[in-house]
């Protein structure tokens, strides 16, 4: 199957009983047996949920994975991933990460003596120079969240298979729609499917994806061992959203593309991070591991003044002033003072987020609609 076929049909088989053509909302915590372990396949909703199960095989199909999991959020699907880790390993991590798994790395993680490097990997190669004998996992958000940085899988990859390492890559904001890091070498995928996999702001879960069954036993055991599972209605929920997840993808990047193009040409603005831009870090590499740029665009403006920005935000009529991303409409966010507050602010400006940037979720709506809303904002 292609990938727009796949998002239908992958994994997916017509529920036994009925033949229902949609995964039914198993809204069940137990199953009875006929005889203690006599039971169809299912004994504890923690454990396994006909409805999650679905949902797991969409994942690990749309990643081009053997194996998937549903979590309660990706922070608990990234938090399953450290627990793999034990005191004295070290993880070397992009330095332009989500505020959310820099404050689970640091101030949880590190409690229980897991070291982290925050290091700039715009040049894969710079990883290597974190490398020792405790290195375990090399985790990878590309694009990176808020600065759109592009990272490349394929040579990080490389790296970690060198070094016996295993590559996580944080594939939110891109989706399986724009890359697939399983075919890149990555070893394990994670998302927010929150965001678009889920794509109608109206669900948090998490989603992991791997190849390896061994690995997948492991993380599978601390899924059920942890409980962070996601229930069976949020589960069909995403189910719903993966079907659309193409058709989304196609009409998030062209208008991303328009926004980006717009506000790079406008006089009031510094700069444009959207990685279809010739100008943007590593373009040729996103041009090499992306189908498209997406539709996730930071900008900051001119003086980078934080009030002017906080106006800008305050002003916006469809573009709606909110936490997340990757829902149909269209969302904009201050990450200074929301996404990245919980990253201290000279840590945060070494990566690029001042207190002018904005970030935009350019959502599937009229792309002259929102070019509109932002003129009249920006002024």
């Amino acid at each position: 199957m292609k990938f727009n076929t796949k998002t239908i049909h992958g994994g997916q088989e017509h529920d036994p009983a009925y033949g229902s053509v949609m995964p039914p909302i198993y809204q069940t915590s137990t199953y009875a047996q006929s005889t203690p372990g006599g039971h169809k396949g299912y004994e504890y909703s923690r454990t396994h949920n006909p409805t999650r199960n679905a949902l797991e095989n969409a994942f690990a199909s749309i990643e081009n994975g053997n194996f998937g999991l549903a979590f309660g959020s990706g922070l608990a699907a990234i938090d399953a991933i450290m627990k793999l880790l034990k005191p004295g390993d070290e993880v070397i991590s992009t330095n332009d990460l989500y505020g959310g798994t820099y404050r689970l790395f640091t101030s949880v993680f590190e409690g229980f003596g897991i070291k982290f490097h925050f290091v700039g990997m715009e040049n894969a190669s710079n990883i290597e120079n974190y490398i020792n004998s405790n290195t375990k996992l090399i985790w990878v958000e590309t694009p990176t969240n808020p600065m759109m940085n592009i990272i490349d899988i394929k040579s990080t990859s490389a790296i970690a298979k060198k070094h016996n390492l295993l590559l996580a890559v944080d594939n939110t904001f891109a989706t399986p729609y724009l890359q697939q890091p399983l075919n890149l070498g990555a070893d394990i995928v994670m998302h927010s499917a929150t965001k678009y996999i889920g794509g109608h702001s109206d669900l948090v879960m998490g989603a992991l994806v791997v190849k390896d069954k061994a690995l997948a036993d492991r993380l599978y055991f601390i899924q059920n061992a942890s409980g962070a599972v996601c229930g069976p209605q949020d589960s069909f929920l995403a189910l719903r959203g993966i079907k659309t997840l193409h058709v989304r993808m196609q009409r998030h990047c062209e208008n991303g593309k328009a926004v980006a193009e717009y506000l790079a040409n406008h006089p009031k603005i510094e700069k444009v991070y959207w990685p279809g831009l010739e100008s943007h870090p590593n373009h040729d590499i996103a041009k090499d591991q992306m189908n498209d740029f997406g539709g996730m665009v930071s900008f900051t403006t001119k003086g980078n003044n934080y009030n002017e920005a906080i106006k800008i935000v305050e002003k916006l009529k469809i573009f709606t002033l909110a936490e997340s991303l990757g829902g149909v409409e269209s969302l904009a966010g201050h990450p200074a003072s929301m996404t990245h507050a919980s990253i201290p602010k000279e840590e945060r400006e070494k990566t690029g987020v001042v207190d002018s940037l904005i970030r935009l979720s350019v959502g599937i709506e009229d792309m002259d609609d929102l070019i509109a809303d932002l003129k009249q904002a920006i002024g």
